[in-house]
């Protein structure tokens, strides 16, 4: 890969990056459940306020890729390690998507479900972008891949049992945080957890092909 065609991948991928941290601004403030894999920094947010829910966010990228490399060991690529300066990246993003989106009012459930679903396909577009950029994994992503190439599984099946556990430990959680009540986790996050890779998919078939022409990317 020429230095060109990186510096492509790598700003595709950031403005990838910026769109799913926006998503998830989308369903944070609407506040009826957030994404499977960003209910845990969510729900420790909640808790523990005093830091942004954009630092959380990142603190828990760090330790998916953390996790990505425990278990890979010598497999674990280099450049992967970009996935840490990105978490802050992302982290920042977040706070920033939530500045952005607290100017929309929430009269009412109606306009807290159009906020939601607009999360959701925010989100998908940004995780489209960054899976067509095919440079950097996002770290939810890397993690289930790891886990996946380490096991021998099925990545779709890592990746179903791997957000259910995110689920349950955001559940586990708030239980304990808050005397045994469970918040963040609502039908927003059983909607997203059911048609963000739809819409993923969806997104891909759309603008793969014209973004590899556009900015002359190899397609491999």
């Amino acid at each position: 890969m020429s230095k060109v065609e990186f510096i492509k991948r790598f700003l595709l991928c950031i403005i990838g990056i910026f769109f799913v941290a926006l998503g998830i601004a989308f369903s944070k403030q609407a506040n009826l459940g957030i994404s499977t894999i960003s209910s845990v920094p969510n729900t420790v947010s909640l808790k523990f306020d005093f830091v942004s829910f954009g630092f959380w966010s990142a603190s828990w990228n760090i330790v998916m890729v953390l996790g990505q490399i425990l278990i890979l060991r010598k497999n674990f690529e280099k450049l992967q390690l970009l996935q840490i300066p990105l978490s802050f990246v992302f982290g920042y993003f977040t706070d920033l998507g939530l500045k952005i989106i607290s100017v929309f009012p929430l009269y009412n459930y109606f306009m807290q479900v159009i906020l939601m679903l607009m999360g959701v396909v925010v989100l998908a577009f940004g995780i489209s972008l960054t899976i067509i950029a095919d440079l950097i994994f996002n770290a939810g992503e890397g993690i289930v891949k790891a886990i996946a190439d380490a096991s021998g599984k099925d990545f779709g099946k890592v990746k179903t049992i791997f957000d259910i556990g995110c689920v349950t430990a955001s559940a586990l959680l708030s239980m304990i945080f808050f005397n045994f009540q469970i918040l963040g986790i609502r039908e927003g996050t059983l909607i997203a957890a059911l048609f963000t890779g739809l819409l993923v998919n969806s997104f891909n078939k759309i603008l793969k092909k014209p973004l590899v022409k556009a900015l002359k990317l190899s397609n491999d």
